[in-house]
């Protein structure tokens, strides 16, 4: 009778520390996406998009680096465009204007990114741009026109 009173005190008191261990909260995973600026992004330079074509583009870009030195181009939470055709894309560029050169590439151009959405978004740019480039330009490849651009100072 002895033994069955140890293996069942031995057995409440394992049962007691299992429930009051799964009641610990968990030390939470943090995971950091290394899209998005760590830490404050210190601006460089900025600027407001000017529409073109009626398409309603407007908001603030910020070109700047994280805490890491990571170089990211910001659209503020002002940001819009017309979405519609799916394919808006971002460039940096030595002018307001888009030139293409499909034949040798242009170094006046570098390719940012496809517009996903309205309001805040980033951009990581991989390598760092080259500081020759002076504009946003926001261009339309399915309908082949600019739908907005910004001076970036």
């Amino acid at each position: 009778m002895r033994l069955k009173t140890i293996l069942f005190s031995t057995f409440l008191a394992t049962a007691a520390a299992l429930v009051f261990t799964a009641c610990e909260k968990e030390t939470e995973e943090v995971l950091v996406d290394n899209n998005l600026p760590q830490g404050a992004l210190t601006v460089t330079k900025m600027g407001s998009i000017t529409e073109q074509n009626g398409t309603g583009s407007k908001g603030s870009v910020k070109l700047g680096t994280d805490t890491k030195g990571v170089q990211f181009v910001q659209f503020g939470s002002d940001f819009q465009t017309v979405l519609a055709t799916g394919t808006v894309t971002v460039y940096l560029s030595t002018s307001q204007n888009y030139v293409a050169d499909p034949g040798n590439g242009n170094p006046n151009l570098k390719l940012i990114g496809i517009v996903q959405k309205n309001g805040e978004q980033f951009f990581k740019l991989d390598p760092k741009a080259d500081t020759k480039f002076t504009h946003l330009i926001l261009w339309c490849g399915s309908a082949n026109i600019p739908f907005g651009f910004t001076a970036l100072n």
